[in-house]
């Protein structure tokens, strides 16, 4: 006795509410590629307002001790400037600011950060803003991202 069996494919309604694919609107990418060229005169701006909040933290930190708070606004700080850096054009920033999360990623160890490593990390972003340096191609930016990742690894690691 035979039972022979019928398959029915599932209906994909989530491709009928999308649009008809999972892709990517080639439309919606360029128009959204035109905004942000319009938008990207008022990148330096944009940036420059993140160094200042930046500056504060580190002033707090001066001011008010190296605590669980100064260390938590500080690494809000830098994980604004590791996504924004690239999108304003300063992919440095990115690399940069990434060390400086990285070393204050972990809650339980941000408190045993060195303040001057914290204070170079801060410093090097001021200074590659400051002197337009945008990419790592850059031999001093790429010395400094290096030197910095090599700073926080050693941290991490001891």
């Amino acid at each position: 006795m035979s039972n022979p069996a019928q398959i029915t494919p599932p209906t994909n309604s989530l491709r009928l509410k999308v649009g008809g694919g999972f892709g990517i609107n080639a439309d919606a990418i360029a128009k959204a590629e035109e905004a942000l060229k319009a938008m990207s005169a008022q990148f330096g701006q944009w940036l420059n307002d993140e160094i200042v909040k930046l500056d504060k933290a580190q002033t707090d930190i001066r001011e008010q001790g190296y605590t669980p708070a100064t260390a938590e606004a500080l690494y809000f700080r830098a994980h604004d400037l590791k996504g924004l850096g690239t999108t304003y054009e300063y992919p440095l920033v990115t690399r940069i600011a990434g060390s400086l999360c990285k070393m204050l990623d972990d809650a339980d160890r941000r408190m045993t950060a060195p303040i001057a490593i914290l204070d170079a990390h801060i410093d090097a972003i001021r200074a590659v803003v400051r002197d337009q340096i945008k990419t790592d191609e850059h031999p001093t930016g790429r010395a400094l991202a290096e030197t910095l990742e090599a700073r926080v690894a050693d941290h991490l690691a001891g």
